[in-house]
């Protein structure tokens, strides 16, 4: 496959091509927006997830929200973006890709936000979140590889807008699902310390579920999170977790 081919199917710099979007109606409630990437690391048939802070006792796959460079607030606060200040533990979002559009600017920030333009990217984004995550859950020392791990696209899944229950806004989500290539050691000592953690019931920051555990949404006595799903394909299968606010 030549480089034009594989610009075409996953658009530029190997990143999955830009959503086909739904329609938004200029008019009607807000819109909030919440932009992600999640990271699919697979040891034999199980797939590693973390425990999760916004959500205590459940499990999901490593990543987060992607994150804008100050260098787009002034496109931003053009189109009525009202990013969330803090996030759902509380503490300071900092430039999360999460908050309010107006539905009239709601078409604009998704044509922005297509272009790439002053903001991560979904390498950028996953090696952040690991560089964070694997201290949370318990494996800071893991670290020191990040900055070199490599990525390749799996699926975008768009969720949306939907209503939201006692909220005055709908809600449009996107996930941009990648697996780790764990094709050097830094990545494979990775994905193998990780699974022996996830396999030891004393470790409580990391388990290693397979697809029926997804499907059925537990793993022993761990919840797995509904966006579990989309490691396996593009549908979640139970409703989403509350999360602690």
């Amino acid at each position: 496959m030549d480089r034009a081919e594989t610009t075409a199917r996953h658009g530029p710099h190997g990143l999955p091509a830009p959503s086909r979007w739904p329609t938004i109606a200029r008019g009607g409630p807000p819109i909030r927006v919440s932009f992600s990437v999640l990271l699919r690391m697979r040891h034999n048939d199980t797939y590693v997830l973390f425990n999760s802070r916004s959500r205590p006792g459940s499990y999901g796959p490593p990543g987060g929200a992607l994150k804008y460079f100050p260098s787009a607030m002034g496109i931003l606060e053009e189109l009525g973006f009202q990013q969330e200040t803090r996030n759902l533990r509380g503490e300071v979002a900092g430039l999360d890709l999460r908050g309010l559009v107006p539905a009239r600017s709601a078409r604009d920030f998704l044509r922005w936000f297509d272009t790439g333009a002053y903001r991560e990217d979904a390498t950028e984004c996953l090696r952040r979140e690991l560089d964070e995550e694997l201290g949370e859950v318990g494996f800071a020392g893991l670290d020191v590889g990040v900055r070199v791990l490599r990525f390749r696209p799996v699926r975008t899944v768009v969720e949306g807008p939907d209503p939201v229950p006692h909220r005055q806004f709908r809600q449009l989500r996107r996930f941009e699902i990648f697996d780790l290539l764990a094709t050097d050691t830094v990545a494979l000592d990775l994905v193998r310390t990780l699974a022996v953690a996830g396999a030891d019931p004393a470790v409580q920051g990391v388990v290693c579920a397979d697809r029926a555990e997804i499907t059925h949404g537990r793993c022993c006595a761990a919840l797995l999170g509904p966006h579990c799903a989309f490691l396996l394909g593009p549908h979640r299968l139970a409703p989403d977790l509350p999360a602690v606010r």
